[in-house]
């Protein structure tokens, strides 16, 4: 049985692009209503950061990719609920690769 920890690990081009594509609007339309916004911005330069290892990156682009995602588990024009699983998947996120965030 492979070691999960020798496996090769690739950034997919469709989460990249996808973030790439929609990260900016779906973060100036949702700024105002969402707390984590300073959280995705975070995440968002450290994904793109050719100093963050490549590991770290391809968490961080699936998590921004599910962010950007018009469709999702909880709908995010759903009141009150839509944007729980959006910061549930970036806090993780984030609380995984926390020693590879820089100022």
């Amino acid at each position: 049985m492979p070691n999960a920890a020798n496996l090769p690990i690739v950034i997919r081009a469709g989460d990249r692009a996808r973030v790439e594509r929609g990260f900016w609007r779906k973060l100036a339309a949702v700024a105002r209503h969402i707390p984590f916004a300073q959280d995705a911005l975070a995440a968002y330069y450290c994904a793109f950061d050719p100093a963050t290892p490549t590991r770290v990156r391809a968490l961080l682009f699936a998590a921004l990719a599910y962010f950007v995602m018009p469709v999702d588990v909880i709908p995010d024009f759903v009141p009150a609920l839509g944007f729980t699983d959006d910061a549930a998947v970036i806090a993780a996120t984030l609380q995984l690769i926390a020693a590879h965030l820089r100022p």
